[in-house]
């Protein structure tokens, strides 16, 4: 039986000392696609910020990518965020540097030594992506569609368990938007990675249905 991406039981989370989610039980399988919903305030920021390690799990018991989240120190979050695939709506490129150079940063920081091995990975992440050919160019010379699957070739760089997808579409028109979306779909299905997609679009969940986790009153209500 495979190890769940993300399991919380019975999980407190807190904003600083006030517990914003209550009660917190979740289970993520690999490969699975979720999507998570809920108004500003209603704790889905805290809710992800538990998961990849900026805020501490203070109640119950959490892991993600087999890493216990009660436990977790601040030594071992690089090792906990290797595991991980995090994409902001904020992209965060270096626009100064080419999608490669980009792509060799994060490889070279999570220490890939040999060139050879980057350029093999990042041929894979950007095929994956469907933008096989854009290596040598800068971030602001692309779509902003295109930009946003760089940073998913980004996140997909270290084989991640989980990828955070955290309001991903916001800046998109409604057409790119859904394409992002059937790309994550499809990188679900085919690399194995559990997405937590994060969105406010509900034209996007009625595109595609999909398991919803709702932060509402305290809780996660799971649909």
């Amino acid at each position: 039986m495979s190890t769940p991406a993300v399991q919380l039981r019975q999980a407190s989370i807190h904003q600083g000392d006030r517990e914003v989610l209550g009660d917190v039980n979740l289970e993520m399988a690999p490969g699975e696609f979720v999507y998570l919903v809920g108004k500003t305030g209603a704790g889905k920021s805290s809710l992800l910020k538990t998961l990849y390690g900026a805020l501490p799990l203070k109640g119950g018991e959490g892991t993600v990518a087999g890493t216990d989240l009660r436990k977790l120190k601040r030594r071992q979050l690089p090792k906990l965020r290797r595991q991980l695939g995090i994409i902001f709506q904020d992209l965060n490129l270096l626009t100064d540097r080419t999608v490669d150079d980009n792509l060799h940063f994060v490889l070279r920081a999570t220490g890939m030594r040999k060139q050879k091995e980057r350029d093999s990975r990042i041929a894979e992440v950007l095929h994956a992506v469907g933008l096989p050919a854009v290596g040598g160019q800068r971030p602001f010379t692309l779509s902003g569609g295109e930009q946003q699957r760089i940073a998913v070739a980004r996140a997909l760089l270290n084989q991640p368990k989980l990828i955070i997808a955290d309001e991903i579409t916001g800046n998109l028109d409604p057409e790119t938007s859904l394409e992002m979306l059937n790309l994550m779909r499809e990188l679900a299905r085919q690399q194995s990675t559990a997405i937590l997609f994060a969105t406010h679009d509900d034209r996007l969940r009625e595109s595609y249905q999909a398991r919803t986790l709702h932060c509402v009153d305290g809780k996660v209500i799971n649909d």
